[in-house]
């Protein structure tokens, strides 16, 4: 337990570093054709990086149980769901490639489903702890979790932004099995979820295509373009690539090469060996997270814990997938790596307060050392 938030932050720096050296590569063909500087992204990557390097040093201070009281979760949660209401208000939200997700203000644009990952975490964690054993229950397992997702689902469904949909959910759900919630009820649950997010994408034209060039790329090539780049960058890659910055694909062939396909760039620029090294990282991430949680000590900590670790390693994933051609392509940012200030200081929100519960639950296991020595003193 003493090490584990060590390794955690020691992945996550990592993570960071090798974000800072491919986003420069990544984003200067871009940076240099729009904004005649080839050094754009990187330079607000790095002041977003210092932000979000305070504020993971402010989560990490802070008393994890605190995050459980009326008084934070529910201006938190409010405040959260208020933003994504603004998101879809004319004039305050903008719109960039087809969705509402951004609010700009001035030269700074914030997308606030970063902060519904953070705050729905929370949320969840803290009714589930609060309902304790009724989590057994249909009432308070099952009916008023979903009640208090639904705001957050619904209103960045209606973005539309289906891949921050289907992450919320599914990390919603896996808190609520964490609490005790009835397994029976949430398999129906995510039957019907499914069967709803399914007619959503359905009447999308958008969302449609792409998974229709999913399952059949030859048939849909408009659609599959994003893929059919992703693959050839790492087709040109090979295993060890082709040198870094030597990148062909970021010359406008592959759209996002510096946010959502910036794997993509990794692997035709530093290999495969590149590729999956960014896999471990991001394994032994899940891993930590892991066992931070279950050392958690008590039930608050242990799914805030889990919370925070499905959300960034079920994104990874995602994102991984896309790139990869394994999943239908969705605008899901790679955690630590992708640009984006907004994504960035929440990642570094959430690796702050696992740290916080790793001490929490050194201090408690220091105490019990302490009570027990204490104790066969007496007796002796």
């Amino acid at each position: 337990m003493r090490k584990t938030p060590t390794i955690l932050v020691g992945i996550v720096l990592l993570l960071l570093a090798l974000g800072i050296v491919m986003l420069a590569s990544a984003s200067s063909v871009k940076g240099n054709a729009v904004y005649k500087d080839a050094n754009y992204f990187l330079l607000r990557q790095l002041i977003w990086l210092a932000v979000a390097m305070v504020a993971g040093g402010v989560t990490a201070s802070i008393d994890y149980h605190q995050w459980q009281r009326q008084r934070w979760v529910i201006p938190l949660s409010v405040f959260a769901v208020l933003l994504l209401v603004l998101v879809l208000v004319p004039h305050i939200g903008a719109k960039i490639n087809g969705s509402h997700r951004w609010i700009r203000v001035g030269p700074i644009s914030t997308q606030p489903s970063e902060l519904a990952k953070f705050a729905l975490v929370i949320m969840m964690s803290a009714w589930m702890t609060r309902v304790g054993v009724k989590s057994h229950t249909f009432k308070e397992g099952i009916l008023k979790p979903v009640l208090l997702m639904g705001p957050f689902l619904g209103l960045v469904i209606l973005e539309p932004d289906f891949g921050t949909t289907v992450l919320l959910a599914v990390v919603g759900v896996i808190i609520m099995f964490a609490g005790g919630s009835p397994l029976r009820y949430l398999i129906l649950g995510v039957v019907a979820g499914m069967i709803v997010f399914a007619a959503a994408v359905k009447h999308d034209p958008v969302r449609a295509g792409r998974v229709l060039a999913f399952m059949d790329p030859e048939k849909y090539p408009k659609e599959a373009y994003h893929l059919q780049q992703s693959e050839q960058a790492f087709t040109l890659g090979g295993v060890w690539g082709v040198g870094l910055g030597g990148s062909l694909q970021k010359h406008f062939y592959l759209p996002e090469a510096h946010t959502d396909f910036i794997l993509a760039i990794i692997g035709e620029e530093l290999g495969l060996a590149a590729t999956i090294l960014v896999v471990l990282l991001f394994s032994g991430f899940l891993a930590c997270g892991t066992v931070i949680s279950f050392q958690a000590p008590d039930l608050f900590g242990r799914l805030l814990g889990i919370g925070f670790t499905m959300m960034t390693s079920v994104q990874a994933a995602i994102n991984i997938g896309v790139v990869t051609g394994c999943l239908p392509t969705k605008g899901l940012a790679l955690p630590f790596i992708s640009y984006g200030g907004s994504s960035l200081i929440v990642s570094m929100m959430c690796v702050g307060v696992l740290v916080n519960i790793a001490r929490q639950g050194v201090i408690t296991e220091e105490c019990a050392v302490k009570k027990a020595v204490g104790d066969k003193a007496r007796w002796l």
